[in-house]
């Protein structure tokens, strides 16, 4: 059955915002008075399901699809059960990020930075919470999502279906398959015996250059 949590609020790191835009203390003040203007405007829903999970060599049976991923396969080897998820930040942001486009190119750099740390922060906090849920027993893979390494992006279109994430949370794909709102983000955790992997998504992903690959 798909459940649906909201948060209130996320607590931010400032410093990640800093390292997605490339830049330095200088621009805290900014940073700030952005993240106040959005505040109350800005979203915090996930939704999600738990399905049957099992790997014979590189095929993915997850019961609502089968799927074959030699990366996604690394990541659910030994998981009886897959999380899957949908997260999204609302569409305020893209609105804001838009306006801020024809007004001021610097601000709108700056939003598309905390709109990246906030579905991360959002991600993160999601998953330290299903955890606990879990307890000692069961623990998490690294999330893994449509369009890392060789998993297909065609998967969202299941993925959104799946979990009703259009009428649940407002999240929707263009024919492109690109997520609105933009700030969104899908992806397969797996549940496993004992305790859970001290990664970040980025281990899954073998994009090693990439310019938002989060710090260990």
């Amino acid at each position: 059955m798909v459940r649906v949590k909201r948060y209130e609020n996320i607590p931010v790191d400032v410093k990640e915002i800093i390292r997605y835009v490339k830049g330095d203390d200088c621009i805290v003040e900014s940073i700030n008075d952005l993240l106040t203007s959005l505040q109350g405007r800005v979203k915090y829903d996930v939704c999600y399901d738990i399905f049957p999970c099992k790997v014979d060599g590189e095929v993915c049976d997850l019961s609502f699809i089968k799927v074959k991923s030699k990366d996604l396969a690394r990541i659910l080897k030994g998981c009886g059960k897959v999380l899957l998820f949908c997260a999204s930040l609302g569409l305020e942001i893209d609105r804001e990020i838009f306006l801020q486009g024809k007004l001021s190119p610097y601000k709108a750099l700056l939003l598309q930075g905390i709109g990246t740390e906030r579905i991360e922060s959002l991600c993160d906090t999601f998953l330290f919470d299903f955890q606990k849920e879990l307890g000692e027993n069961e623990g998490l893979t690294t999330r893994f999502s449509a369009g890392y390494g060789d998993l297909p992006l065609s998967l969202q279109t299941d993925i959104i279906k799946s979990l009703n994430a259009e009428r649940l949370i407002g999240v929707t794909l263009n024919s492109s398959l690109l997520m609105s709102p933009s700030k969104s983000v899908t992806a397969f955790v797996g549940i496993k015996e004992g305790k859970s992997e001290d990664k970040t998504s980025c281990d899954g992903c073998n994009s090693e250059n990439c310019e938002f690959r989060r710090k260990q």
